[in-house]
């Protein structure tokens, strides 16, 4: 049995060259990892003027080829491509995955002002996966499957303006193939520029004394230098309390 669960919810195939380091470090630790996209990037015009429904076959064909290459599970839901929006049902329906897999941390986007990061999708993302976290508590919700109560903490992909706490992975053992998930992904749709990448590794490894790494934002946890997101920093701060006394959810 794995050790951890580590579930990335991301919008589209290809948000995960930002932390496909991170995806194989917590894999090297024993981890199960899985990736879950929203959507399947059908509204990208890198493939000329094809059918949105052979761009999405082509574009979820470039996804499983990805975390083949980073080692790890992978899976869709069908949300549309650039409109992805931030309600309840939406929610729900991821929450009804994260009951099924189990996680024991979440890894998605956060709040963000840079160009790229705010896309609209990515900002959606975030707040329905984050939102799922309470909804997979709720049996009403995700029956079948039994709800999930675990502490779950929340990592999302760091802007460039953000203040909150910082976890730093150290992702200088897989660069090489950090590198090969973003020229695939170049390659096809001309996202992943390997140099733009690597100084952006580098960037962030000079910040924490490491050849490369990959930094996000710490929600619910400590923060500093690691190796993997799971098992999570301990905060220096007290959390709301698993469960009220003689209440259910």
């Amino acid at each position: 049995m794995p050790s951890h669960t580590l579930l990335a919810v991301l919008a589209h195939p290809d948000d995960e060259v930002l932390c496909s380091g991170t995806l194989m470090a917590q894999k090297a630790k024993g981890s199960r990892v899985v990736v879950l996209w929203l959507t399947k990037g059908e509204m990208t015009n890198a493939f000329g003027p094809i059918s949105t429904i052979e761009t999405a076959k082509r574009r979820k064909d470039l996804g499983f080829e990805a975390i083949e290459i980073i080692g790890i599970e992978g899976r869709f839901l069908d949300f549309p491509d650039s409109a992805v929006e931030v309600g309840v049902e939406a929610s729900k329906e991821v929450a009804k995955v994260l009951a099924e897999i189990k996680p024991d941390g979440i890894l998605t986007w956060g709040d963000a002002w840079v160009r790229g990061f705010r896309h609209p999708d990515h900002q959606a993302t975030g707040k329905i996966a984050r939102d799922a976290v309470n909804f997979a508590r709720i049996a009403k919700v995700v029956s079948p499957e039994n709800p999930h109560r675990e502490f779950c903490p929340i990592f999302t992909l760091r802007d460039f303006h953000s203040r909150m706490p910082t976890v730093a992975v150290n992702v200088s053992d897989h660069v090489e193939k950090i590198f090969q998930v973003a020229d695939h992904y170049r390659k096809a749709i001309g996202f992943g520029d390997v140099e733009w990448l690597k100084t952006r590794l580098q960037s962030a490894g000079s910040r924490w004394g490491a050849d490369y790494v990959e930094e996000f934002d710490a929600w619910e946890t400590g923060e500093g230098l690691t190796e993997s997101l799971l098992p999570h920093m301990n905060a220096d701060f007290d959390h709301h309390p698993p469960r009220f006394s003689g209440r259910k959810m």
